[in-house]
């Protein structure tokens, strides 16, 4: 399996959830398949002190963020082609919601990113598995709507989801939810209260099934 990583930039506030990124890759490597890391090049939305959590007055991209996160290899999401990737796989952290979408300001009415929308629709209408941790779920269901996910137990995302048309499945730590209809695994890793033990075996538990997806296409 090729798998395709989108981050949202580096760092759980503003941009990608580290540990869940690097228990992805983690999880993907450890089964002797491969990756490409993947990052819309967009300015980020703001740029978040993580030990204060206040905003900072600096002004970051998003692709040159993630790079921190992918070593340097990573690619911008406009070179993704379908053809060349066995799925698409969406680590979480706030920058799902702020840089690849409009979530965590617009709530059910956010905008997606134009590239990242037709990298989802080109990859669902392929029928190629589609992974999304944490709150990339709600990304997955504003672009496609008619989904099955799981974001943990949250009740406020849990409706956001059902307003857009999605269905909602509530799931513990190394569990997914499997859409096999539309071909999308989600698995709740920060969602919940969590340990890095915990992410990995979340990240290892959606990469399972997305695994078994491709091989039984």
């Amino acid at each position: 399996m090729k798998a395709a990583v989108v981050l949202a930039g580096c760092g759980v506030f503003d941009g990608a959830e580290i540990h869940e990124a690097v228990m992805t890759l983690y999880a993907i490597d450890k089964t002797g398949d491969t990756y490409q890391i993947f990052a819309p090049n967009v300015k980020q939305h703001h740029v978040i002190n993580h030990i204060t959590g206040e905003a900072m007055n600096e002004s970051r991209n998003v692709l040159t963020e993630a790079a921190r996160i992918a070593r340097g290899r990573i690619k911008a999401l406009t070179e993704y082609r379908v053809a060349d990737f066995d799925a698409l796989i969406f680590p979480g952290g706030f920058g799902v919601a702020k840089n690849l979408c409009t979530y965590a300001f617009d709530g059910t009415d956010c905008s997606v990113d134009r590239v990242l929308e037709a990298a989802i629709r080109d990859t669902h209408r392929a029928g190629k598995p589609i992974g999304a941790l944490c709150i990339s779920p709600v990304l997955i269901t504003r672009v496609l709507g008619d989904v099955t996910v799981t974001i943990g137990d949250d009740a406020s995302t849990v409706a956001d989801i059902t307003a857009m048309g999605g269905r909602h499945e509530t799931k513990r730590h190394g569990e997914v939810s499997v859409d096999r209809k539309n071909r999308i695994v989600s698995t709740p890793c920060y969602m919940l209260d969590s340990t890095i033990s915990d992410i990995a075996h979340d990240a290892e538990a959606l990469i399972s099934a997305i695994k078994e997806m491709v091989e039984k296409r």
